[in-house]
């Protein structure tokens, strides 16, 4: 085979397996055991969860960095570049080192057949595996019990919630749905959940695994103070009650306190300070992402969410009802989401929504979708592009109002790509 570069493997790996998604261990399984690559550091944990997944993986992997570790962190979907989804260091890894990683990866399958996201799971584990870090962080991308990553046994295991969505392959009630995402339960090994409402299904995996759990809401959590502060508590490795205070931050503060008790819950530990500096640093482009746009000679601001289910959307309406400025929409969702779910927490909050088609054949259909919230009692309005609705709002909104997009990750790497071409915006 010609040697490829990152884009014609990525257009390959879409090619081989007849279907997007194959839910199931034995085949991937079967390569990493080949690979040798089972066990990619001396500490793993996986996340799972409805949302948060992606901000807890990123404080877990920012708090082991500022405590002198070595650490991989892999979680999906991308924003805008493949190598988003795999870093060490804090540093997405190189177009040849995940080139040569699907190399192996091809080579060690045989007739294996592979889906474009079992490649690159075992990617990432081949690359962590050989950098010979100190722990890695691992996102589970759908569900848990049958994602690709659980071939890997995690020493702690972070359950961020349980909510509706991907019922196709989860099922239809929470109760399926926290059976799946048990499935990354280990037994013995420690459970971090921040999930405050456990279906019964969930529960019985956590007995019968012997699991120990530590649960937000009993075990640790958090209280604001005032001026943006907060105050974090949980319990460390040596089981002694902390509680620290700690600055503003751009993440949730929910999925924030989870990744320090899963540092906790493994044993690990820095000084309060530490744990506070690490989670202030912490950040994910696309959750809560404050964008600042020089926009016809003035400053504005725009608020970017990858949020497109309704769990998110109720977190987006509690963050946007904290915020003094008023709000006007942009949205784009795909044609599989719970339109009226999202819309339910969220009515009334925007002055307008902008609505656009997402680059994706799964999109809604931006008329219909506009349709829709008009019939719900919201002003809406649709145009060909993100961009283009984005530039209308702007235009049709007062300096102090905010521009909140968000819906889906299709939606929010459009808004970065559209920022990044914009004189002065944030790149």
């Amino acid at each position: 085979m010609a040697e490829l570069g990152l884009a014609g493997w990525l257009t390959r790996l879409e090619r081989l397996h007849p279907a997007e998604i194959d839910m199931g261990l034995e085949r991937v399984a079967e390569v990493a055991t080949r690979l040798q690559v089972l066990n990619p550091a001396p500490l793993v944990f996986t996340v799972t969860g409805t949302n948060g997944k992606g901000s807890t993986c990123a404080a877990l992997d920012t708090l082991l960095r500022h405590s002198g570790r070595r650490s991989g962190c892999y979680s999906s979907p991308h924003l805008i570049a493949y190598n988003e989804r795999v870093s060490i260091d804090g540093r997405p890894v190189s177009d040849a080192d995940l080139c040569a990683a699907f190399a192996a990866i091809d080579q060690a399958r045989g007739d294996i057949s592979l889906t474009y996201f079992e490649f690159g799971t075992l990617a990432a584990l081949w690359l962590f595996q050989r950098a010979g870090l100190d722990a890695v962080v691992l996102e589970v991308g759908l569900g848990g019990r049958l994602d690709a990553v659980n071939v890997v046994d995690a020493d702690v295991a972070v359950v961020t919630s349980i909510g509706l969505d991907h019922s196709d392959y989860l099922g239809d009630s929470r109760d399926s749905v926290g059976y799946e995402k048990a499935g990354i339960l280990r037994p013995g090994h420690p459970l971090v959940c921040s999930e405050t409402d456990l279906p019964p299904r969930f529960l019985e995996q956590v007995t019968r695994l012997q699991a120990p759990m530590l649960q937000r809401g009993r075990d640790y959590g958090w209280e604001s103070r005032q001026g943006g502060r907060w105050q974090l508590h949980g319990i460390d490795g040596k089981g002694t009650r902390r509680e620290l205070p700690v600055d503003a931050v751009r993440l949730p503060r929910d999925n924030l306190s989870s990744a320090v008790q899963a540092f906790w819950a493994a044993g690990l530990d820095m000084t309060d300070g530490q744990i506070a500096t690490a989670l202030v640093a912490s950040y994910v482009p696309g959750r809560l992402d404050q964008r600042t746009l020089e926009w016809r000679g003035r400053p504005r601001q725009l608020l970017l969410d990858v949020g497109h289910n309704p769990q998110a959307a109720t977190f987006l309406a509690s963050h946007l009802a904290d915020q003094p400025a008023r709000c006007q929409a942009v949205f784009g969702l795909l044609a599989d989401k719970d339109l009226a779910g999202i819309l339910q927490p969220l009515q009334g909050q925007f002055g307008s929504w902008a609505v656009a088609p997402l680059p994706t054949p799964r999109s809604r259909d931006a008329q219909s979708l506009a349709a829709e919230l008009g019939a719900a009692g919201e002003g809406a309005q649709a145009f060909a592009s993100i961009g283009d609705a984005i530039g209308w709002q702007l235009d049709h909104s007062a300096d102090d109002e905010k521009i909140v997009v968000f819906g889906s990750f299709f939606c929010v790497a459009e808004a970065i790509l559209w920022l990044n071409n914009q004189s002065g915006g944030d790149r």
